[in-house]
């Protein structure tokens, strides 16, 4: 794509009071952005464009050029893209939802396959979403069904929020395998800044794409939009944990309504975290227990060996200990604890802290003790 073409595209993607569907609709009509701009008001407005936006079409936006310049310096930088709808590496996945971007901007090694004709397929491919706030159990949920699906070959789809999507995509990188990151503000910018190794690693082996131009802060709608994307890119959505307020359930609505499987992880009927799972399952979702059932879910034929068992897991990682024994599944703080087993205070807490430097068991807010369970 030269600079002309380039900057057409991102004319008609900062043109005020032209929104996505208004786009596609002029490109259908006329072909391409430059074509767009070649035509007149009335041409324009047969097309249904109301005369307040026409003069928005008539004249580029003052920020064009600066954009074009720094976008054009940042395709100078390897495995870095923008993929728009007149490209054939464009996700076909995202061309059959109801709301494709007009143009994606992409980076890391993945982009670039994409790029050299290795196209981008859905049915690879797993969107995991969830809480930003998850318990010590929900974030091992995350990290450990994705580093077993990585480790399948699934690649795994996740928005780089903190909580679940961080855990997501940091559990398929340690599976050695794909992940995809969808973020909220252009690809110059990485939010929250706490995980910018994470973003580096990502880049590394699979991509972060984004449908904003460079420079676009991370503003509170982008993030409901961009979740369109996440599972648009993806066979199914599982959600791993999420309130009934969660911006999850958005996820997974848009999922359901793509045609795409959605999934979720059930968890305990007391915590509020597991609250928008249960709600989902009620209206149909699939129960997930194990990673097992999210590959036979997709129709995955991979052998299922890396695949693990939580049963087994359970089962060989302490379970008879007395102590764990005593914890259950529930939240407990240590005086529930301690009546429930009678130990001295000194013997619990050390015992208690000898589980949690084991990984058994998590110490959460409010001296509040939980059993993690292993995928």
């Amino acid at each position: 794509m030269d600079a002309d073409e380039l900057g057409a595209w991102l004319r008609l993607l900062l043109s005020p009071g032209i929104g996505r569907q208004q786009a596609r609709q002029l490109l259908q009509a006329f072909g391409s952005p430059q074509a767009v701009f070649a035509q007149g008001a009335a041409d324009w407005q047969a097309q249904g464009l109301s005369a307040r936006v026409l003069p928005a079409l008539a004249s580029a936006p003052p920020e064009l050029a600066e954009l074009l310049a720094r976008t054009l310096d940042w395709l100078a930088q390897p495995d870095r893209f923008v993929f728009t709808l007149a490209d054939d590496a464009y996700p076909a996945a995202l061309l059959s939802t109801d709301d494709p971007p007009l143009m994606l901007f992409a980076m890391g090694r993945l982009a670039r396959q994409w790029h050299d004709g290795q196209l981008h397929d859905a049915s690879q491919c797993v969107a995991m979403v969830g809480s930003r706030n998850p318990t010590a159990q929900g974030e091992l949920n995350a990290r450990e069904f994705a580093h077993a699906l990585a480790a399948q070959g699934v690649c795994v789809i996740s928005g780089l929020a903190l909580g679940v999507d961080g855990a997501a995509h940091a559990g398929a990188l340690d599976g050695g395998g794909s992940t995809v990151a969808v973020v909220g503000t252009g690809l110059d910018r990485v939010y929250p800044r706490r995980h910018l190794d994470l973003a580096h690693r990502i880049a590394g082996q699979g991509a972060i794409v984004s449908e904003f131009p460079l420079g676009t802060p991370p503003l509170n709608h982008h993030f409901p939009q961009r979740n369109r994307l996440i599972a648009g890119l993806a066979k199914a959505t599982l959600v791993v944990e999420a309130t009934l307020q969660s911006g999850s359930l958005i996820t997974a609505r848009l999922a359901a309504e793509q045609g795409r499987d959605v999934l979720a992880i059930p968890g305990s009927i007391h915590s509020p975290q597991s609250r928008g799972c249960h709600a989902l399952i009620g209206q149909g979702a699939r129960l997930v227990s194990s990673v097992q059932d999210v590959l036979d879910e997709i129709g995955w034929r991979s052998p299922a060996e890396a695949s693990p068992s939580p049963e087994r897991d359970a089962e060989t990682e302490g379970s008879e200990h007395l102590l764990l024994q005593a914890l259950g599944y529930e939240p407990m703080t240590l005086d529930e604890l301690q009546r429930r087993c009678g130990w001295p205070t000194d013997q619990l807490q050390a015992e208690l802290l000898g589980l949690e430097l084991d990984g058994h068991v998590a110490r959460r807010p409010g001296g509040v003790f939980q059993r993690l369970f292993r995928v």
